[in-house]
């Protein structure tokens, strides 16, 4: 297996326009125009509101959404990823699971707007964005925050870029929402997700930060 590098950065610590930047966007509605590729894999999920949901929010290949739809067998676990070469890869899905090709800025807003109260919400490894000039791609600082905190349910983010981790707990705290955040030891084995398995293999910390949002 191929050995990882920890993502790079000049920030030492959280970025210095987190709190302001976080502060607007949970006083600000965001009106970006919805795709229309994405507004299309919603509508196809149907009606959902009697299902118990898990949401795997960049999920890639869809390893982690079979593992989490084992794990949960009881909830419709759904696996959303932008990318349609990542999704083609996906191997069989238990039943209780299913892939979606959508924006994670749409599908968060259309949920909201739709009612949906997530049982769980995973953000597994997303794009650290380290470079300081990025910290509105990162999901804590992107004006889409609100939307994706006001979707309720345990949030549980993993990560091995520790300033996003610290970044998300403060964006948390920032909303209202008490962050609990550690590092995790797991083996190889125990992965959830592909990037989990090369990061651990390469001798990487990882980082967790959950919350149970209301």
């Amino acid at each position: 297996m191929q050995i990882s590098r920890i993502p790079r950065s000049s920030q030492s610590g959280p970025h210095p326009r987190l709190e302001s930047t976080v502060r607007r966007h949970l006083k600000t509605l965001w009106r970006q125009p919805l795709r229309g590729f994405s507004q299309a894999a919603f509508d196809s999920l149907g009606d959902l509101e009697s299902r118990d949901i898990v949401l795997d929010a960049g999920c890639g290949n869809g390893f982690s959404t079979a593992l989490l739809a084992r794990r949960f067998p009881g909830s419709l676990v759904i696996g959303v990823d932008r990318s349609a070469a990542r999704l083609a890869g996906a191997s069989e899905l238990p039943d209780n699971a299913v892939l979606l090709r959508a924006d994670l800025v749409d599908l968060w807003r259309l949920a909201r707007a739709a009612g949906w109260r997530l049982h769980r919400h995973y953000l597994l490894y997303p794009n650290p964005w380290p470079k300081p000039g990025h910290l509105k791609r990162r999901w804590h600082a992107h004006p889409v925050w609100p939307d994706l905190l006001g979707l309720g349910g345990r949030l549980e983010l993993r990560t091995n870029f520790e300033i996003y981790a610290r970044e998300f707990a403060a964006a948390l705290d920032l909303a209202g929402c008490q962050a609990h955040f550690r590092v995790l030891s797991l083996p190889e084995d125990q992965a959830v997700s592909p990037f989990e398995q090369k990061y651990l293999h390469s001798g990487h910390d990882l980082f967790e930060v959950c919350a149970q949002l209301h």
